[in-house]
């Protein structure tokens, strides 16, 4: 199946908010003592109808690319690479962002997984240091087993096999409401529910994660909202295979490092299983929630750093 540009037949068709992309760049590397860093968005179309989107960060080849997690966007990686300093390249999965909506809503990581390595072929100078978020870590997973070649170092952000269902489970109430009257109304049902952190802070995810209908009610961009919902009649999301993740972690035989948040989806045990099975790699816990990249942006980038071609 190929991707849907609009949201299915019998949805409101819907356009982006009016807002350059990139105008919280200069704001957030003056926070972070940072340059502003060059970035440009391209498409690349993939087989059949597929297109997938990326924001390409400088003026090299990335040798470190960077994959969200499910309900996100490039976005959510801006102030990583903002402390990174480095080319970089940050993808919208299927359904999110500025790439298209599945019409068959298989976001899986195996299906992901082709778009990714189609994405660091066409952009990127591999191997490359990978970092995945999320739904982003298990794809990064698949990409990692499947294409040794093109894949130097894994950073998995608060995610191992067997944890995807935490966030469905946790999300699938939140995504209830799907239709707002502004920003400030996402924003609210936000923070109702504790989620964004600091409510002005929040205002940007929220703003980069939503669009305007022609009507003028605000959604969400990405296809996640209305797959995880009840409310909607799309399409469950394809179900994610935690035995096949878990094989695909064990066959990969470059470096990994694992970046859990004290306050993530990870339990102290789970951490510990990884350090385990994998005692030559590193396990580290950040003062941070499951979205680490938004909180502990620098400590990740310094991490992410040492792991590029040639750094170690």
């Amino acid at each position: 199946m190929g991707l849907a540009a609009n949201p299915p037949e019998g949805h409101p068709v819907t356009a982006p908010a009016a807002l350059d992309e990139f105008a919280f760049l200069i704001d957030d590397a003056r926070d972070q003592h940072a340059a502003v860093p060059t970035v440009r968005r391209e498409q690349l179309a993939l087989d059949g109808s597929l297109v997938l989107s990326a924001l390409v960060f400088g003026d090299d080849r990335p040798r470190a690319v960077f994959v969200h997690g499910a309900g996100l966007n490039a976005h959510t990686w801006d102030r990583t690479i903002i402390d990174l300093g480095e080319p970089a390249l940050a993808i919208d999965l299927p359904g999110h962002g500025d790439s298209p909506w599945r019409d068959d809503a298989d976001y899986s990581p195996e299906t992901n997984a082709d778009a990714v390595i189609r994405a660091i072929e066409h952009w990127a100078q591999a191997p490359v240091s990978l970092v995945g978020h999320s739904l982003g870590g298990l794809t990064a997973i698949h990409v990692a087993a499947r294409r040794p070649d093109l894949v130097s170092h894994l950073t998995l952000v608060d995610i191992l096999p067997g944890i995807g269902g935490v966030g469905r489970s946790a999300l699938a109430p939140f995504y209830e409401r799907l239709e707002f009257a502004s920003v400030d109304d996402v924003l609210d049902h936000a923070v109702s529910f504790g989620l964004g952190g600091e409510r002005e802070k929040a205002r940007r995810s929220v703003i980069l994660n939503t669009r305007t209908r022609g009507d003028g009610v605000v959604e969400w961009k990405h296809h996640m909202a209305r797959i995880f919902s009840n409310s909607a009649p799309d399409d469950s999301p394809v179900e994610i295979d935690d035995d096949r993740d878990a094989r695909a972690l064990a066959s990969i035989e470059v470096p990994v490092t694992l970046i859990a948040g004290s306050h993530g989806f990870l339990s102290p045990e789970r951490i510990r299983d990884f350090a385990a099975a994998r005692p030559e790699n590193e396990a580290i816990v950040l003062d941070a929630p499951h979205n680490v990249q938004e909180t502990s942006h620098l400590d990740l980038a310094h991490s992410v750093r040492a792991s590029l071609p040639g750094r170690n």
